[in-house]
């Protein structure tokens, strides 16, 4: 003990004690409650985001498909001026 810089530990007051123990139990109740209701949000969020990346994945197809037909008759027309 005498290698502590400042002397023994000093006893913790039970109040103090008491206090930082209900802090603590409180900022995990907290978390956990908002931690549910977050994911509850994120997960109808997610629902809804499945829904759009379908249609939004085949907008995208449709898309590539103009976009390479395009290509494919400007090539053409390429080759045929030659």
């Amino acid at each position: 003990m005498s290698d502590l810089p400042y002397g023994p530990p000093v006893k913790v007051s039970p109040l103090i004690r008491f206090g930082r123990w209900s802090f603590l139990t409180a900022g995990i109740l907290y978390g956990a409650f908002h931690h549910s209701r977050l994911s509850k949000k994120e997960a109808q969020f997610r629902e809804i985001e499945a829904k759009e990346k379908v249609i939004r994945d085949a907008k995208m197809k449709e898309e590539k498909a103009r976009a390479s037909a395009a290509e494919m008759k400007a090539l053409e027309e390429m080759i045929s001026q030659k």
